[in-house]
């Protein structure tokens, strides 16, 4: 199966409510638009309008791979845009930035491709059973386009302190997979880490200009270089790793409540994830009003249940709750407990009829539409409907979708520049088709693949050795890092000096 191979393959509407203020200082407009996520969105009409950072509030996050609707309010100014990609219409205004709290739901209309004619069978199964047990309310691989393109998870590093290491993987880890100008800017930060005054070729520096004036103006302060990263999107790097902990935490917890014929899984971004096909009218009760919480450091539980899955997840993560806290800007970056629904159950689940699919020769597509409440994902719905046909893309396939997008954005660069135009913005490409694969059984144990991080800072003396004897009493989690932390620098300072002696007998001869 497959699923965005064109934009209008993916339709999500968001349903909408606002208090209207005709003199209100916020404009609302409905912002139409494809392949671009909501930052990205948000970030072009910052630079259009030369609109200070905060100045856009949106109700959530919508998909970049396919066709979505969503509010946006601006504050202070009027704007404008009509692009083919970008589109906005006024709605009216209101006294008060948006928030979560003005989406009551989100409509989708999903075309899924590439099936094969006996999937009609398999598909009604999978219906009904999606109407009687539900969706597990995971968050899919979306929330994690960190790991796909090798940054990690940044909330890691902040959590042990190395706000350098958070900072290079923000700015300086390129993606292989990245064929925009962004990634030629992070390659030259890699290659050029720490010399702050160098001059940067490419136009897509400006997204980094307040944290390289930081850094040039406090070369060693990286906490102050770090919190000029937009705050929303600091927001999400720490609410990127709270869905992978509460992700897993759930996986553990179906296991506790269902024997492992009633699980099976599916691969995405992080790792696997478990459905359940079947459960006991207790069990289904009992996960119908279940939560499961988004953690913190106040985090406290009633459920036995839940307290063990998350002691599980936190104990494979070697952490405690108490972890969860970034001391250097408490108040600036936190973890905030919250309570998400297990379960979720799409409304107006519509299934229409099969038709020959027109991309993909000798199979046929259908069209799946159905309602979510706010922060659940619609892709997840579509795995669990067609999971007898569905597989993660790996990296090599969407590499391979990429070539020929990437060949026709640089003839366009090269037709730019012999007009004497500026090179304007490339598009990532395309996301690629899925390819048959074995599944894992559904009761193996699987850990999340930790992607490796690129953070160069260190001189290649990352892998130095730690300090072999065992303190007197146990330490905290973050003096364990802060003594590992010293000890390599002890390694760099006893390399560097080597160096320096080697450069002097060679100069003396």
């Amino acid at each position: 199966m497959r699923i965005k191979q064109k934009p209008e393959d993916f339709s999500v509407k968001e349903s909408y409510r606002f208090d209207e203020v005709d003199t209100g200082r916020h404009r609302v407009y409905l912002m139409d638009k494809q392949k671009l996520s909501t930052f990205d969105a948000v970030a072009r009409l910052r630079d259009a309008f030369g609109l200070k950072p905060g100045a856009i509030s949106y109700c959530g996050l919508k998909d970049k791979q396919g066709r979505t609707e969503q509010i946006i309010a601006v504050d202070g100014a009027d704007v404008d845009m009509q692009e083919p990609d970008l589109r906005l219409k006024y709605l009216g205004r209101t006294d008060k930035p948006l928030s979560a709290a003005n989406i009551t739901s989100n409509r989708f209309s999903v075309t899924v491709r590439s099936l094969s004619t006996g999937s009609l069978g398999p598909l009604n199964v999978a219906t009904a059973e999606v109407n009687r047990l539900g969706v597990v309310n995971y968050f899919d691989s979306q929330r994690f386009g960190s790991l796909k393109h090798g940054q990690g998870f940044i909330a890691k590093d902040l959590i042990r302190g190395d706000f350098e290491a958070a900072l290079h993987n923000y700015l300086a880890a390129p993606s292989e997979l990245d064929r925009t100008e962004d990634a030629k800017v992070k390659a030259f930060w890699r290659d050029n880490w720490g010399q702050w005054n160098a001059r940067v070729p490419y136009e897509g520096t400006r997204k980094y200009h307040r944290i390289l004036k930081s850094l040039r103006e406090e070369p060693k302060d990286f906490v102050r270089a770090f919190m000029q990263i937009d705050s929303d999107y600091r927001a999400m790097l720490l609410f990127t790793y709270q869905s992978y902990l509460w992700n897993e935490g759930v996986r553990r917890y179906l296991q506790l409540l269902l024997p492992r014929e009633h699980l099976f899984p599916l691969r995405y971004q992080a790792g696997t994830l478990l459905f359940h096909r079947d459960a006991s009218a207790e069990v289904l009760r009992t996960l119908r009003d279940a939560t499961f919480p988004l953690l913190a450091p106040d985090s406290t539980f009633t459920d036995p249940k839940v307290e063990e899955a998350v002691k599980w997840v936190l104990g494979k993560e070697k952490l405690k709750l108490s972890d969860l806290r970034i001391e250097e800007e408490p108040r600036r970056l936190f973890f905030k407990h919250e309570e998400r629904p297990l379960l979720v159950f799409p409304h107006k689940l519509v299934i229409g009829r099969t038709q020959d699919d027109e991309l993909n020769r000798g199979n046929v597509k259908v069209n799946v539409a159905f309602t979510l409440p706010p922060g659940a994902y619609a892709t997840l719905v579509i795995k669990r409907l067609f999971h007898f046909e569905y597989a993660e893309d790996t990296p090599e396939v969407i590499r391979a979708s990429q070539r020929p997008r990437f060949v026709e954005m640089e003839q366009a660069g090269a037709d730019r520049e012999r007009r004497g135009a500026p090179a304007g913005r490339e598009e990532r490409g395309a996301r690629a088709p899925s390819d048959s694969r074995r599944r894992p059984s559904a009761g193996r144990e699987e850990r999340a693949p930790e992607t490796p991080s690129r953070h160069r800072t260190l001189a290649g003396q990352k892998q130095a050795a730690e300090p072999k004897e065992a303190p007197a009493e146990p330490l905290g989690f973050r003096e364990r890092q802060r003594r590992r932390k010293a000890a390599r620098e002890v390694a760099r300072s006893e390399t560097e000096a080597k160096r320096a002696a080697k450069a002097s007998k060679s100069r003396k001869k």
